[in-house]
């Protein structure tokens, strides 16, 4: 199969007496196997806006990444390129299906691209659908199919609901990564995408850049070794699925649901050697439980597309075990890991809260959301997130960081879309940039702002910050 999976699971056992709720965190590590596997064969389709809002240089960067992207491929991939506005032309190739990748077949598909002039609106979930069709030609099994599309502009041509209606359509069956160019998309747009589609999702704010992203991304996708892999879940009948959410490297709901006899599967796109983290939380009414008696809520396995495109176990079985406490009122410390997954999830939200109020115009509620997001990032000591938060943010009049009042909508959409982006550790203190010296700390706590950049108490709650930026508990 190319990979070899490990699965960990990660459940605390007690619970309280009126818990009505276990969670665990399930670790997928997949690794390359030994030996040499054969190359897994590939489907690849590149979608382009060419909707009137494309014109001039930006069409004109476009084009480029695409034919950087088609020089990228390799020999032998299947490939088709889709033209959309408020419909989905595939421009590539001219004969239906996909075609191989060879010299030949490059230079056609770059003469198409280059062909293409702009015209008409924008309707993503049409081109999402077109793909899907495509991909329906692939008769290979054990194929990996991946698309990538990019788009400067709303979803205007379709109602939200058709849109999610095609998402389901297309969910386990492609995978896809979805670029924002310029300034007049929106990201929310993206994340539904991505989410359903287990893609990447980024924001473009120099059209320039496309190239550079696009051929990392090809790259990205020839790393691809199983096309599916989903995680089973075989529950006792005292248990219910309440929801599954992959937590790391980016937050995302999963949603969709396949019943394989009496085992749960659910998509998990495809997968390279890498790590994942998911979060499962199951719901029971705690009378049903015997107290002080240890109960296998849940077994938990992986299974994987194999190369004849049947469907197989991929990892061992592996058990959430649970045992309820026999005294009412009495308190269990949540595990440390799934409290920093929720907080890490705050932080989105805070993120997500903070762009949405500045693409409204509600600027007062952008500058609060924003000093919430810093004071989160802050303590979990998320460089990545907070690097993002501090290039927009100033220093106001007042003293208080707010967000700078020349941030382009791009720059916004950005925070947007990096807020599901999850580090895969707490750092080192040591690690941490340093705090620039003209802003004011807030507090991660109550959420304050100091009146000093030098402060070490909270004005407010009196929570001690930490040098370099390091929140540290009140004393």
């Amino acid at each position: 199969m190319g990979l070899s999976f490990a699965l960990e699971v990660d459940a605390p056992s007690d619970l309280p007496y009126d818990e009505r709720r276990a969670d665990a965190l399930i670790t997928v590590t997949a690794h390359s196997a030994a030996g040499s596997a054969p190359q897994t064969p590939g489907a690849e389709i590149l979608i382009m806006d060419r909707s009137l809002s494309m014109s001039g240089h930006k069409l004109d960067e476009a084009k480029r990444a695409m034919c950087a992207a088609i020089d990228t491929l390799r020999d032998g991939t299947r490939l088709g390129i889709i033209a959309g506005n408020h419909d989905a032309h595939v421009i590539f190739p001219t004969t239906g299906g996909l075609a191989r990748v060879d010299a030949r077949t490059r230079e056609d598909a770059k003469l198409r691209v280059i062909g293409q002039l702009p015209e008409g609106g924008t309707a993503i979930g049409q081109w999402l659908a077109r793909a899907h069709r495509l991909f329906a030609s692939v008769d290979s099994p054990g194929t990996v199919r991946h698309a990538v599309l990019y788009t400067d502009g709303k979803d205007e041509h379709e109602t939200p609901e058709q849109l999610r209606d095609i998402l389901t359509s297309c969910t386990d069956r492609f995978v896809c990564d979805a670029r924002g160019l310029g300034d007049d998309w929106h990201y929310t747009e993206l994340l539904l995408i991505t989410q359903a589609l287990h893609g990447t999702a980024e924001a473009v704010v120099t059209i320039s850049d496309l190239t550079e992203d696009f051929t990392r991304l090809m790259r990205e996708a020839q790393r691809i070794v199983v096309p599916r892999v989903y995680l089973g879940l075989r529950l006792n009948d005292r248990f219910q699925l309440a929801f599954v959410r992959q937590t790391r490297p980016v937050d995302a709901e999963l949603t969709a649901r396949q019943q394989q006899g009496d085992e749960t599967h659910v998509p998990l796109g495809s997968w390279p050697p890498e790590t994942r983290q998911y979060q499962v939380s199951l719901q029971f009414d705690p009378h049903s439980l015997t107290v002080d008696e240890p109960l296998r809520a849940a077994r938990v396995t992986l299974h994987a597309e194999l190369p004849d495109g049947t469907r197989g176990p991929c990892s061992e079985t592996a058990a959430m075990v649970v045992r309820r406490r026999s005294t009412p009122g009495f308190g269990i410390a949540p595990s440390p890991d799934l409290t920093r997954v929720e907080n890490e999830r705050e932080l989105g939200m805070a993120m997500r809260a903070c762009a949405d109020a500045h693409l409204r115009g509600d600027l007062d509620r952008a500058d609060r959301e924003l000093r919430l997001a810093i004071g989160l990032a802050e303590s979990l000591r998320d460089t990545a997130r907070l690097q993002l938060l501090r290039a927009v943010a100033t220093s106001g009049p007042d003293g208080r960081l707010r967000v700078r009042r020349n941030v382009s909508r791009g720059q916004m959409q950005g925070i947007g879309v990096d807020s599901t982006k999850t580090v895969t550790r707490p750092v080192d203190p040591h690690e941490l940039a340093p705090l620039d010296a003209g802003l004011p700390r807030v507090c991660p706590q109550c959420g304050t702002t100091s009146t000093s950049p030098t402060a070490k108490f909270c004005e407010e709650c009196g929570h001690r910050f930490g040098n370099a930026g390091e929140p540290v508990d009140a004393l």
